[in-house]
């Protein structure tokens, strides 16, 4: 193996350009771009085609990293774990040897939901890449139009249950001091101001808002391990830290963000507010009215 095991969930480009290198092993290293756009869902698959890490596969968040959109459940759904599974395989990733290497240019939005679908899958060896495409293809870093082929690896998944809750153990553990209900998504969606995709404004009565573009600069590279520290350190002593966006894809950030930290990890509510406003009957906070106790 010609370069370092990572310390951290999150890697340069220097590092990868050298995991990468021609004296690599094969299925040492699966790079998976997961660049995606919620406004324009074929955008990532262009830029892909456009150019991309060389070696890079793609994967998309609507197609490979959810599942289908029902009544309740969110609007990205868990992906089906065989259907992913036999993804992964294709791709080359082998349980045993490979570190995958996850990218975008979102600031982490969509490589971060692939980065937790792998430790939830049981695959430590999961890493981001700092800054995204745009950090790689600004240090001078050769760009590739060309799709590597399949590949065929024995990935097992160790499904870790433990990490996800539904909309029921939301609802018991909201109110509780010792559980802590994190809002990943901006502060004006929070607060209920504005609601540009979900048919009801407002947040899950109990929550508390942490907004996961502050995990990053403007540009897409991670915030030092200080800013981390700092940002859970008053939640440490909970029993529990349960996050959640609008659909259960930008909250992975803020998972990815408690790893940064050195902190247990966290747990995904997948459905999110998408699927608790699905619910009439489920109660709705606002700053802008009376909240729920």
């Amino acid at each position: 193996m010609s370069f370092s095991i990572p310390c951290s969930p999150i890697v340069s480009v220097t590092w990868l350009a050298a995991a990468i290198a021609p004296t690599t092993p094969s299925k040492s290293v699966v790079v998976i771009d997961c660049r995606f756009s919620l406004i324009d869902p074929n955008q990532g698959k262009r830029l892909y085609t456009n150019g991309h890490i060389p070696g890079a596969y793609h994967l998309d968040l609507s197609q490979d990293l959810s599942g289908p959109v029902e009544h309740h459940g969110g609007r990205h759904p868990l992906p089906d774990v065989n259907q992913l599974t036999n993804t992964l395989r294709q791709l080359g990733v082998d349980g045993s040897q490979t570190w995958v290497v996850v990218y975008d240019d979102s600031r982490f939005a969509f490589a971060s939901r692939l980065w937790w679908l792998m430790r939830y899958l049981g695959h430590d060896r999961v890493v981001v890449l700092d800054g995204g495409f745009s950090a790689w293809r600004e240090a001078g870093y050769p760009i590739s139009t060309t799709s590597p082929p399949l590949q065929e690896g024995q990935f097992l998944p160790r499904l870790q249950s433990h990490q996800v809750v539904d909309i029921e153990v939301v609802a018991q553990h909201q109110t509780l001091t010792t559980v802590a209900l994190v809002d990943s998504r901006e502060k004006d969606r929070y607060r209920g101001e504005r609601e540009p995709i979900d048919p009801i404004a407002g947040h899950i009565p109990g929550a508390m808002n942490l907004p996961w573009t502050d995990i990053t600069t403007p540009n897409g590279f991670i915030q030092p391990i200080s800013f981390h520290q700092k940002r859970w350190q008053p939640l440490q002593n909970k029993t529990a830290i349960i996050v959640y966006c609008g659909s259960g894809v930008t909250a992975c950030v803020n998972l990815l963000s408690l790893e940064v930290a050195g902190l247990f990890q966290g747990k995904l509510y997948p459905g999110s507010w998408s699927d608790w406003c699905s619910y009439p009957e489920r109660p709705i906070a606002s700053l802008l009215k009376t909240q729920y106790p």
